[in-house]
C-alpha cells in the first residue's frame, strides 16, 4: 500500500512537473531564450523517463531522476540570481539566456498583466534598424518577479519530487529484496517428488 501511494503521488507530481514546464517553455520560445529551451527540453525528457521508471518499477530510472532534480533546482535559482540581478549578475545581458544571437527579453517584459506598449517613433539614432523602440508602463507586475516566481514554483516541484523519488526507490529496493529472500528460501526447502519404482520383487524358488 505504501509503495502504490508513493508511486501515485510521484507519478502526480511527474505530470504537474510536465504541464508547469511545457507552459514554461512556451514562453520561452516566444522570448527567444535560448538557453531556458534546452534545459526546458532536457527537462521534459528526463520526468517522462522518471515518470515512466515510477510505473514500470525501474528504480534505475528514478534515481536518474532524482539526480537531474538536484540540477534543475540549481539552474532555477541561479534564474532567480539572474533576474534579481544578485552579484554581478544582470538581465540585461544577451549572452546568458539568447547566447548573444538576440536582443529579446522575457516575453513577460511586453506582456505582462497591465503592460501597455508605446512605439516611439523616430527611434534614437544608436538603436539598431531591424528592432523596434519602444516604452512599456502600467505593468501591475515587472516581468523579473513573473520569472521567479516560475522558477521558485519548479524549485518547490522538484524538491517534492526528489523527496518522494528518493522513498519510492527506497520502497521498491525493499521489495525486491522480500522477493529474493522468499525465492531463496523456497529454493532450498522445496523438494519435488520423490520417483517410485513400479518393479515388484517375486520370490524365487530353487529345485533341486
Amino acid at each position: 500500500m505504501g509503495c502504490c501511494s508513493g508511486r501515485c503521488t510521484l507519478a502526480f507530481i511527474c505530470g504537474m512537473q510536465l504541464v508547469t514546464v511545457l507552459e514554461r517553455q512556451v514562453i520561452d520560445f516566444l522570448g527567444y531564450q535560448w538557453a531556458p529551451i534546452l534545459t526546458n527540453f532536457l527537462h521534459i525528457i528526463v520526468v517522462i523517463l522518471g515518470l515512466f521508471g515510477t510505473i514500470q518499477f525501474r528504480p534505475r530510472y528514478v534515481t536518474g531522476y532524482a539526480a537531474w532534480l538536484v540540477v534543475w533546482m540549481t539552474w532555477n535559482v541561479f534564474i532567480i540570481c539572474f533576474y534579481l540581478e544578485v552579484g554581478d549578475l544582470s538581465r540585461d545581458s544577451d549572452l546568458v539566456l539568447t547566447f548573444n544571437l538576440s536582443m529579446h527579453r522575457s516575453w513577460w517584459m511586453e506582456n505582462g498583466p497591465g503592460c501597455k506598449v508605446t512605439l516611439i517613433t523616430p527611434p534614437p539614432s544608436w538603436a539598431p534598424e531591424d528592432h523596434r523602440y519602444i516604452s512599456i508602463s502600467g505593468c501591475l507586475l515587472d516581468f523579473q518577479f513573473i520569472e521567479v516566481a516560475h522558477s521558485s514554483l519548479q524549485i518547490l516541484l522538484a524538491l517534492v519530487g526528489f523527496i518522494y523519488a528518493c522513498y519510492v526507490v527506497k520502497l521498491i529496493s525493499e521489495e525486491e529484496d522480500s522477493f529474493d529472500f522468499i525465492g531463496g528460501f523456497d529454493s532450498y526447502g522445496y523438494q519435488g517428488p520423490q520417483k517410485t519404482s513400479h518393479l515388484q520383487l517375486q520370490p524365487m524358488y530353487m529345485s533341486k
